[in-house]
Protein backbone atom coordinates (compact mmCIF):
# COMPACT_ATOMS: atom_id res chain seq x y z
CA UNK A 1 0.00 0.00 0.00
CA UNK A 2 1.25 3.60 -0.64
CA UNK A 3 2.81 5.00 2.18
CA UNK A 4 3.63 1.94 3.63
CA UNK A 5 7.05 1.15 4.69
CA UNK A 6 8.85 -1.74 2.76
CA UNK A 7 8.62 -4.80 5.21
CA UNK A 8 5.86 -2.98 7.11
CA UNK A 9 2.55 -3.96 6.84
CA UNK A 10 -0.82 -1.48 7.43
CA UNK A 11 -4.12 -2.93 9.14
CA UNK A 12 -7.23 -0.54 8.72
CA UNK A 13 -9.61 -0.86 11.43
CA UNK A 14 -12.44 1.03 12.67
CA UNK A 15 -12.32 0.97 17.16
CA UNK A 16 -16.29 1.29 17.55
CA UNK A 17 -18.60 2.05 21.11
CA UNK A 18 -21.56 3.67 22.35
CA UNK A 19 -22.02 6.11 24.46
CA UNK A 20 -24.74 8.36 26.17
CA UNK A 21 -25.27 11.47 23.96
CA UNK A 22 -27.76 14.25 24.40
CA UNK A 23 -27.14 15.22 20.36
CA UNK A 24 -24.82 14.11 17.89
CA UNK A 25 -21.90 16.04 17.03
CA UNK A 26 -20.03 13.89 14.06
CA UNK A 27 -22.09 12.85 11.14
CA UNK A 28 -23.71 9.29 11.16
CA UNK A 29 -24.27 7.58 14.45
CA UNK A 30 -27.46 9.36 15.87
CA UNK A 31 -25.45 10.64 18.97
CA UNK A 32 -24.93 7.02 20.48
CA UNK A 33 -22.30 5.61 18.34
CA UNK A 34 -18.96 6.62 17.90
CA UNK A 35 -16.30 4.81 15.18
CA UNK A 36 -12.41 5.90 15.63
CA UNK A 37 -10.78 5.11 11.83
CA UNK A 38 -7.46 3.71 13.18
CA UNK A 39 -4.44 2.42 11.08
CA UNK A 40 -2.16 0.19 12.99
CA UNK A 41 1.65 0.17 11.00
CA UNK A 42 4.06 -2.95 12.06
CA UNK A 43 7.18 -4.34 11.14
CA UNK A 44 6.42 -7.92 9.80
CA UNK A 45 7.54 -10.49 11.35
CA UNK A 46 8.69 -8.48 14.44
CA UNK A 47 6.18 -9.00 17.18
CA UNK A 48 6.19 -6.65 20.36
CA UNK A 49 4.35 -5.53 23.62
CA UNK A 50 4.90 -1.78 23.35
CA UNK A 51 2.44 0.22 20.61
CA UNK A 52 3.27 3.97 20.11
CA UNK A 53 -0.14 5.46 19.89
CA UNK A 54 -0.89 8.82 17.83
CA UNK A 55 -3.84 10.76 17.68
CA UNK A 56 -4.30 14.49 17.03
CA UNK A 57 -7.77 16.32 17.82
CA UNK A 58 -8.69 16.61 13.63
CA UNK A 59 -6.83 13.36 13.28
CA UNK A 60 -5.70 12.75 9.21
CA UNK A 61 -1.75 12.01 10.20
CA UNK A 62 -2.11 8.18 9.21
CA UNK A 63 0.59 8.96 6.39
CA UNK A 64 3.26 11.61 8.65
CA UNK A 65 6.61 10.93 7.68
CA UNK A 66 7.56 10.21 11.46
CA UNK A 67 4.69 7.57 11.68
CA UNK A 68 5.89 5.59 8.79
CA UNK A 69 9.48 6.08 10.02
CA UNK A 70 9.16 4.94 12.95
CA UNK A 71 7.03 1.62 12.02
CA UNK A 72 10.27 0.98 9.19
CA UNK A 73 12.78 1.70 12.21
CA UNK A 74 10.88 -1.25 13.76
CA UNK A 75 8.30 0.35 16.30
CA UNK A 76 4.57 -1.00 16.69
CA UNK A 77 2.71 2.22 15.47
CA UNK A 78 -0.46 2.69 15.67
CA UNK A 79 -2.69 6.45 14.37
CA UNK A 80 -6.49 6.59 15.82
CA UNK A 81 -8.51 9.18 14.68
CA UNK A 82 -10.46 10.87 16.97
CA UNK A 83 -14.55 10.88 16.16
CA UNK A 84 -13.73 14.91 14.69
CA UNK A 85 -11.14 13.32 11.69
CA UNK A 86 -10.73 16.52 9.88
CA UNK A 87 -13.02 18.76 11.23
CA UNK A 88 -13.12 20.85 14.31
CA UNK A 89 -16.20 22.68 14.25
CA UNK A 90 -17.79 20.97 16.96
CA UNK A 91 -15.46 19.08 18.70
CA UNK A 92 -15.18 18.71 22.24
CA UNK A 93 -11.27 17.99 23.61
CA UNK A 94 -12.91 15.75 26.75
CA UNK A 95 -14.84 13.55 23.87
CA UNK A 96 -11.18 13.61 22.28
CA UNK A 97 -9.56 12.27 25.49
CA UNK A 98 -12.63 9.74 25.60
CA UNK A 99 -11.39 8.39 22.05
CA UNK A 100 -7.85 8.25 22.82
CA UNK A 101 -8.54 6.06 26.34
CA UNK A 102 -11.10 3.93 23.91
CA UNK A 103 -8.19 3.51 21.49
CA UNK A 104 -5.70 2.39 23.86
CA UNK A 105 -8.43 0.06 25.87
CA UNK A 106 -9.14 -2.11 22.23
CA UNK A 107 -5.22 -2.18 21.80
CA UNK A 108 -4.61 -3.62 25.24
CA UNK A 109 -7.54 -6.04 25.15
CA UNK A 110 -7.61 -7.03 21.86
CA UNK A 111 -4.28 -6.56 19.92
CA UNK A 112 -2.34 -7.69 23.12
CA UNK A 113 0.00 -4.66 23.94
CA UNK A 114 0.73 -4.51 27.22
CA UNK A 115 3.17 -0.91 27.17
CA UNK A 116 1.41 2.24 25.53
CA UNK A 117 3.92 5.34 24.23
CA UNK A 118 2.29 8.11 24.07
CA UNK A 119 3.35 10.03 21.04
CA UNK A 120 1.92 13.68 20.38
CA UNK A 121 2.31 15.46 17.49
CA UNK A 122 1.67 19.17 16.87
CA UNK A 123 -1.95 19.40 18.21
CA UNK A 124 -1.45 15.69 19.81
CA UNK A 125 1.10 17.00 22.20
CA UNK A 126 -0.93 19.07 24.51
CA UNK A 127 -3.69 15.87 23.97
CA UNK A 128 -1.46 13.45 24.94
CA UNK A 129 -0.27 15.04 27.98
CA UNK A 130 -3.38 15.67 29.10
CA UNK A 131 -4.66 12.80 28.62
CA UNK A 132 -1.78 10.95 31.02
CA UNK A 133 -2.22 14.07 33.50
CA UNK A 134 -6.23 12.39 33.98
CA UNK A 135 -5.41 9.19 33.77
CA UNK A 136 -2.66 9.47 36.33
CA UNK A 137 -5.58 11.52 38.39
CA UNK A 138 -7.61 8.20 38.30
CA UNK A 139 -11.07 10.22 38.47
CA UNK A 140 -11.95 9.60 34.92
CA UNK A 141 -14.40 12.75 33.46
CA UNK A 142 -17.80 14.49 34.64
CA UNK A 143 -18.40 16.99 32.68
CA UNK A 144 -17.32 19.56 29.79
CA UNK A 145 -15.49 22.65 30.13
CA UNK A 146 -18.86 23.89 28.58
CA UNK A 147 -20.68 22.90 31.54
CA UNK A 148 -22.24 19.45 29.89
CA UNK A 149 -22.58 15.89 31.90
CA UNK A 150 -20.30 14.03 30.11
CA UNK A 151 -19.09 10.82 31.89
CA UNK A 152 -15.97 8.48 31.27
CA UNK A 153 -15.06 6.21 33.57
CA UNK A 154 -11.45 6.14 35.52
CA UNK A 155 -10.99 2.48 33.90
CA UNK A 156 -11.49 3.89 30.27
CA UNK A 157 -8.58 5.69 30.50
CA UNK A 158 -5.54 3.69 31.21
CA UNK A 159 -2.11 5.21 31.85
CA UNK A 160 0.83 5.17 29.19
CA UNK A 161 4.13 4.55 30.09
CA UNK A 162 6.23 7.42 28.27
CA UNK A 163 5.04 10.06 26.38
CA UNK A 164 6.52 11.95 23.02
CA UNK A 165 6.08 15.45 22.48
CA UNK A 166 7.30 15.71 18.76
CA UNK A 167 6.91 18.63 16.80
CA UNK A 168 4.08 19.69 20.04
CA UNK A 169 2.76 23.36 21.08
CA UNK A 170 1.15 23.94 24.14
CA UNK A 171 -2.28 24.00 23.67
CA UNK A 172 -4.87 24.64 21.05
CA UNK A 173 -6.60 27.39 22.95
CA UNK A 174 -2.91 28.74 23.54
CA UNK A 175 -1.58 28.83 20.09
CA UNK A 176 -4.64 30.19 18.43
CA UNK A 177 -4.84 33.01 21.11
CA UNK A 178 -1.04 33.68 20.02
CA UNK A 179 -2.50 33.74 16.18
CA UNK A 180 -5.78 36.01 16.64
CA UNK A 181 -5.84 39.33 14.87
CA UNK A 182 -6.34 41.20 17.59
CA UNK A 183 -7.35 44.12 15.14
CA UNK A 184 -10.52 43.10 15.13
CA UNK A 185 -12.79 44.33 17.59
CA UNK A 186 -16.29 43.91 16.52
CA UNK A 187 -16.70 40.39 15.52
CA UNK A 188 -20.24 41.28 13.73
CA UNK A 189 -17.91 43.21 10.91
CA UNK A 190 -14.45 41.70 10.73
CA UNK A 191 -13.61 44.00 7.79
CA UNK A 192 -13.38 46.95 10.12
CA UNK A 193 -9.55 46.46 11.77
CA UNK A 194 -7.58 48.74 13.56
CA UNK A 195 -4.91 49.91 11.40
CA UNK A 196 -2.34 50.07 14.26
CA UNK A 197 -2.29 46.14 15.34
CA UNK A 198 -3.07 45.13 11.86
CA UNK A 199 0.06 43.25 10.99
CA UNK A 200 -0.83 43.37 7.41
CA UNK A 201 -1.47 47.04 7.13
CA UNK A 202 1.36 48.92 5.14
CA UNK A 203 0.03 52.22 7.00
CA UNK A 204 0.40 50.50 10.60
CA UNK A 205 3.00 52.28 12.43
CA UNK A 206 4.23 49.47 13.72
CA UNK A 207 6.45 47.57 11.34
CA UNK A 208 9.36 44.71 12.09
CA UNK A 209 11.43 44.58 13.67
CA UNK A 210 8.98 45.24 16.36
CA UNK A 211 9.60 47.22 19.19
CA UNK A 212 9.41 45.40 22.93
CA UNK A 213 6.03 47.85 24.02
CA UNK A 214 4.00 47.18 20.64
CA UNK A 215 4.19 43.34 21.14
CA UNK A 216 3.51 43.79 24.56
CA UNK A 217 0.22 45.72 23.36
CA UNK A 218 -0.42 43.17 20.70
CA UNK A 219 -0.26 40.43 22.68
CA UNK A 220 -2.99 41.70 25.23
CA UNK A 221 -5.17 42.50 22.06
CA UNK A 222 -5.02 39.07 21.57
CA UNK A 223 -5.93 37.80 25.01
CA UNK A 224 -8.60 40.49 25.04
CA UNK A 225 -10.51 39.26 22.10
CA UNK A 226 -10.39 36.06 22.68
CA UNK A 227 -12.44 36.85 26.05
CA UNK A 228 -15.06 38.75 23.93
CA UNK A 229 -15.42 35.54 21.84
CA UNK A 230 -15.62 33.94 24.79
CA UNK A 231 -18.14 36.03 26.94
CA UNK A 232 -20.42 36.57 24.07
CA UNK A 233 -19.94 32.69 23.86
CA UNK A 234 -21.41 32.09 27.52
CA UNK A 235 -24.11 34.49 26.73
CA UNK A 236 -25.35 32.99 23.80
CA UNK A 237 -25.14 29.55 25.32
CA UNK A 238 -27.18 30.90 28.81
CA UNK A 239 -29.95 32.36 26.34
CA UNK A 240 -30.35 28.67 24.76
CA UNK A 241 -29.81 26.96 27.81
CA UNK A 242 -32.53 28.95 29.24
CA UNK A 243 -35.23 27.76 26.64
CA UNK A 244 -37.06 25.30 25.45
CA UNK A 245 -34.46 23.17 23.44
CA UNK A 246 -31.63 24.04 25.62
CA UNK A 247 -29.41 21.51 23.67
CA UNK A 248 -29.24 23.80 21.20
CA UNK A 249 -25.83 24.41 19.23
CA UNK A 250 -25.26 27.60 17.56
CA UNK A 251 -22.38 28.08 14.72
CA UNK A 252 -20.44 31.07 14.18
CA UNK A 253 -17.31 31.72 12.13
CA UNK A 254 -14.32 33.76 13.55
CA UNK A 255 -12.04 35.47 11.25
CA UNK A 256 -8.07 36.39 11.86
CA UNK A 257 -6.97 33.50 13.06
CA UNK A 258 -3.19 33.73 11.24
CA UNK A 259 -1.32 37.10 12.48
CA UNK A 260 1.76 36.37 14.79
CA UNK A 261 4.51 38.86 14.55
CA UNK A 262 6.72 35.92 14.88
CA UNK A 263 5.73 34.96 11.29
CA UNK A 264 6.75 38.73 10.11
CA UNK A 265 9.91 39.38 12.40
CA UNK A 266 12.39 36.31 12.47
CA UNK A 267 13.66 38.19 15.75
CA UNK A 268 10.62 37.31 17.61
CA UNK A 269 10.96 33.58 19.14
CA UNK A 270 13.95 33.19 16.81
CA UNK A 271 15.02 30.04 15.11
CA UNK A 272 16.05 29.07 11.96
CA UNK A 273 12.20 29.42 10.47
CA UNK A 274 12.34 31.17 7.00
CA UNK A 275 10.38 34.68 7.65
CA UNK A 276 7.48 35.40 5.82
CA UNK A 277 5.42 32.19 5.80
CA UNK A 278 3.93 29.91 7.95
CA UNK A 279 3.26 26.32 8.05
CA UNK A 280 -0.01 27.02 5.83
CA UNK A 281 1.92 29.39 3.30
CA UNK A 282 0.98 32.78 3.29
CA UNK A 283 -0.12 33.83 7.19
CA UNK A 284 -1.79 37.04 5.22
CA UNK A 285 -4.07 34.89 2.98
CA UNK A 286 -4.61 32.26 5.56
CA UNK A 287 -5.43 35.13 8.11
CA UNK A 288 -8.87 35.40 6.47
CA UNK A 289 -9.09 32.47 4.41
CA UNK A 290 -10.95 29.21 4.81
CA UNK A 291 -8.36 26.48 6.23
CA UNK A 292 -7.40 28.78 8.99
CA UNK A 293 -7.94 26.90 12.54
CA UNK A 294 -10.87 27.80 14.17
CA UNK A 295 -12.15 29.49 11.40
CA UNK A 296 -15.58 27.81 12.05
CA UNK A 297 -16.81 27.03 15.55
CA UNK A 298 -20.15 26.69 17.70
CA UNK A 299 -20.31 27.41 21.56
CA UNK A 300 -19.72 24.35 23.45
CA UNK A 301 -16.22 23.64 21.05
CA UNK A 302 -15.31 27.04 21.74
CA UNK A 303 -15.05 26.80 25.31
CA UNK A 304 -13.75 23.34 25.38
CA UNK A 305 -11.02 23.98 22.27
CA UNK A 306 -10.31 27.55 22.45
CA UNK A 307 -11.42 29.67 25.08
CA UNK A 308 -8.29 30.86 26.60
CA UNK A 309 -9.33 30.73 30.26
CA UNK A 310 -11.72 27.88 30.44
CA UNK A 311 -9.93 25.04 27.81
CA UNK A 312 -8.86 21.90 29.91
CA UNK A 313 -6.89 20.45 27.67
CA UNK A 314 -3.46 22.43 28.35
CA UNK A 315 -0.09 20.70 28.29
CA UNK A 316 1.69 22.93 31.14
CA UNK A 317 -0.95 22.85 32.79
CA UNK A 318 -1.02 18.83 32.64
CA UNK A 319 3.20 18.50 32.48
CA UNK A 320 3.23 18.76 35.96
CA UNK A 321 0.78 16.16 37.04
CA UNK A 322 2.56 13.36 34.86
CA UNK A 323 5.23 11.23 36.67
CA UNK A 324 6.31 8.69 33.48
CA UNK A 325 9.66 9.67 31.22
CA UNK A 326 9.55 12.22 28.61
CA UNK A 327 10.80 13.10 25.70
CA UNK A 328 10.33 16.61 23.91
CA UNK A 329 11.46 16.92 20.43
CA UNK A 330 11.51 20.12 19.01
CA UNK A 331 12.48 20.99 14.96
CA UNK A 332 14.48 24.59 15.05
CA UNK A 333 12.86 25.62 11.54
CA UNK A 334 9.73 24.75 12.59
CA UNK A 335 6.87 27.28 11.37
CA UNK A 336 4.03 26.43 13.44
CA UNK A 337 5.03 24.76 17.10
CA UNK A 338 8.31 27.26 17.37
CA UNK A 339 11.41 26.86 19.75
CA UNK A 340 9.66 28.56 22.53
CA UNK A 341 6.81 25.90 22.88
CA UNK A 342 9.50 23.32 22.97
CA UNK A 343 11.35 25.11 25.80
CA UNK A 344 8.25 25.88 28.00
CA UNK A 345 7.08 22.03 27.71
CA UNK A 346 10.39 20.35 28.81
CA UNK A 347 10.51 23.13 31.47
CA UNK A 348 6.75 22.28 32.90
CA UNK A 349 7.63 18.70 33.54
CA UNK A 350 8.40 18.26 37.22
CA UNK A 351 10.45 15.24 37.35
CA UNK A 352 14.12 14.50 35.92
CA UNK A 353 12.91 11.58 33.88
CA UNK A 354 12.80 13.68 30.69
CA UNK A 355 14.63 14.56 27.87
CA UNK A 356 14.71 17.44 25.53
CA UNK A 357 16.29 17.34 21.60
CA UNK A 358 15.84 20.26 18.97
CA UNK A 359 16.54 18.49 15.31
CA UNK A 360 18.55 21.46 13.81
CA UNK A 361 17.08 23.06 10.50
CA UNK A 362 13.73 20.88 10.12
CA UNK A 363 10.23 21.84 9.71
CA UNK A 364 7.44 20.54 11.09
CA UNK A 365 6.82 18.13 8.70
CA UNK A 366 10.58 17.44 7.69
CA UNK A 367 10.09 18.95 4.54
CA UNK A 368 12.65 19.83 1.85
CA UNK A 369 15.94 18.51 0.91
CA UNK A 370 16.75 17.47 4.55
CA UNK A 371 13.94 16.37 5.82
CA UNK A 372 14.97 12.47 5.57
CA UNK A 373 17.62 13.43 7.56
CA UNK A 374 16.26 14.95 10.08
CA UNK A 375 13.03 12.44 10.46
CA UNK A 376 15.82 10.01 10.76
CA UNK A 377 18.12 12.28 13.68
CA UNK A 378 14.39 12.36 15.35
CA UNK A 379 13.47 9.04 15.67
CA UNK A 380 17.05 8.09 16.39
CA UNK A 381 16.50 10.21 19.04
CA UNK A 382 12.57 8.41 20.02
CA UNK A 383 14.52 5.23 19.63
CA UNK A 384 17.46 5.98 22.27
CA UNK A 385 14.66 7.12 24.59
CA UNK A 386 12.95 4.58 24.68
CA UNK A 387 15.30 1.76 24.96
CA UNK A 388 16.50 3.76 28.52
CA UNK A 389 13.42 4.23 29.52
CA UNK A 390 11.34 0.92 28.50
CA UNK A 391 13.71 -1.56 29.27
Amino acid sequence: MPGTPKNCERIAYAVGFKENATYSDVYGGGGAVVGLDCHLIRPIGQPSDTLVVFMHPVGGGMYLPMVRGLAAAGHHVLWANSRYRGADYALTMEKVACDLGEAICDAKERLGYSRIVLAGWSGGGSLSMWYQALAEAGAGISDTAAGDPYTVAPDRLPPADAVLMLAAHISRHGILTQWLDPSISDESQPQLRTPELNLYDPTNPNQPPYSPAFLEMFYAAQVDRNRRITAWVKAKLETIRASDQPNQEFGFVVHGTMADPRWLDPTVDPSDRTPGVCYLGDPQVVNDGPVGIARFSSLRSWLSQWSYDDARCDALQAASKVSLPVLVVGNTADDACTPSHTRRLFEAVAHDRKHMHEVKGATHYYTGPEGPKHMAESIGVVGDFLDQHLD
